[in-house]
């Protein structure tokens, strides 16, 4: 499909200021399901914003928000370099997590009203970005998730204080979830992802789960981690996913 990938809005949020929102739709007459995609540390870099046109050109609206708006100018992009990564682990744990779940709640508002958006929603998250899209989840507005190697999860250590509620909140998804996770990922060992799929189980939630030989950010088309062939594979899993839970009936 041909995309509409040079919009955004600049969406107000409780403190007085602006949350940047960047929007990728297909440039066609029609509704799309619609889908907040949170990126990782870095906020909306070059290959954040080819992942939300590829899935776009799938047939979905794609909201992707500036994580860090409240200490960050709006349109800043960290570097993939050792400052860019310091700055954004640092903002990770000093944003509040009330405050990331404010934006994601924005966010779901602002798909709903979009006229290309059919008001049926999903999330989607890749590192710190898929602990964002799963807190997401926990609105039930949201049908479906998927969520790439999310950090931090198993650990609670997300938001200021570091003592996030994801884990024990896992019984909260109404929707359902993909995982999906580098078995070579030091920020989630095995572990930790025993402990994830652990408490799933617990909670019957209904979800999908995969593990791939791959490192962190796999899905990266920048950078020496990056696999194609596993990039295909795990937006198949997603697409197909997306297709099962937000198509139209």
């Amino acid at each position: 499909m041909i995309l509409r990938s040079d919009e955004h809005e600049d969406v107000p949020t409780g403190d007085g200021g602006v949350m940047r929102t960047h929007l990728f739709r297909p440039a066609l007459p029609g509704r799309f399901p619609g889908l907040v995609l949170f990126s990782e540390i870095y906020q909306v870099t070059a290959p954040i914003r080819r992942l939300a046109a590829y899935i776009a050109g799938h047939g979905f609206v794609v909201a992707v928000p500036e994580v860090y708006h409240e200490y960050e100018a709006p349109g800043t992009v960290l570097a993939y370099d050792q400052p860019g990564t310091d700055r954004g682990n640092a903002l990770k744990i000093t944003k509040p997590v009330a405050g990331f779940d404010a934006d994601a709640a924005l966010v779901l508002d602002l798909l709903a009203r979009h006229p290309a958006c059919t008001g049926r929603l999903g999330s989607v998250g890749v590192c710190l970005g898929g602990h964002l899209a799963l807190r997401a989840a926990f609105d039930p507005r949201v049908g479906a998730a998927a969520l790439f190697y999310p950090t931090d999860v198993h650990s609670g250590t997300l938001g200021a204080g570091k003592q996030d509620d994801s884990l024990a909140r896992l019984g909260e998804l109404s929707g359902e979830t993909l995982f999906v996770w580098g078995r070579q990922d030091p920020h989630v060992p095995f572990p930790g992802r025993e402990a994830i799929r652990a408490r799933l189980e617990a909670v019957e939630a209904r979800y999908e789960w995969h593990e791939v030989n791959a490192a962190h950010a796999f899905l990266r088309d920048e950078g020496p981690r990056y696999d194609p062939a596993l990039f295909a594979q795990a937006t198949g899993w997603m697409f197909a996913l997306f297709a099962r839970t937000l198509a139209q009936r």
